[in-house]
């Protein structure tokens, strides 16, 4: 079975890279962005994208935060994890089934996110980091 393609979207190339390597080296199809801007470009030209990983702070017309609410309105079916060394949006401020990392990550947090969020019941909004906290109903 094939695996799903990830859209990788952080304006830190070195990030951005090693991000697409870790997805790349699990299996999956990577397309990458630089910034809020270009990632709706390529979503606009409907590639198509099961998942987008996010930083929050990037330069363009929208913040990962933003740009994670922007998809979750215009395409639902989207995963979406958003990363950042800054301290994690408070759950009402997070769009509806998503995750969020903190960087710097380890591989098997992103891949373990993303494995949730395939999975058949994917709960509400999650954050990962040493120890998982839930943030909302395990459905």
């Amino acid at each position: 079975m094939e695996k799903a393609t990830i859209l990788v979207v952080d304006d830190e190339a070195i990030i951005r890279m090693g991000a697409a390597q870790i997805l790349h080296d699990a299996g999956y199809a990577v397309v990458e962005a630089c910034n809020a801007d270009a990632a709706l470009k390529i979503l606009d030209n409907g590639t198509d994208i099961q998942a987008v990983i996010t930083d929050i702070k990037m330069p363009g017309s929208l913040c990962g935060l933003r740009l994670a609410h922007a998809i979750r309105n215009r395409w639902p079916p989207i995963h979406l994890i958003v990363a950042s060394g800054l301290n994690a949006p408070m759950e009402g401020e997070f769009p509806r089934i998503g995750r969020f990392i903190r960087k710097p990550y380890e591989s098997k947090q992103l891949l373990m996110a993303l494995d949730e969020l395939f999975g058949p019941n994917p709960a509400p909004y999650r954050y990962f980091h040493d120890v998982i906290q839930n943030y909302g109903k395990v459905a």
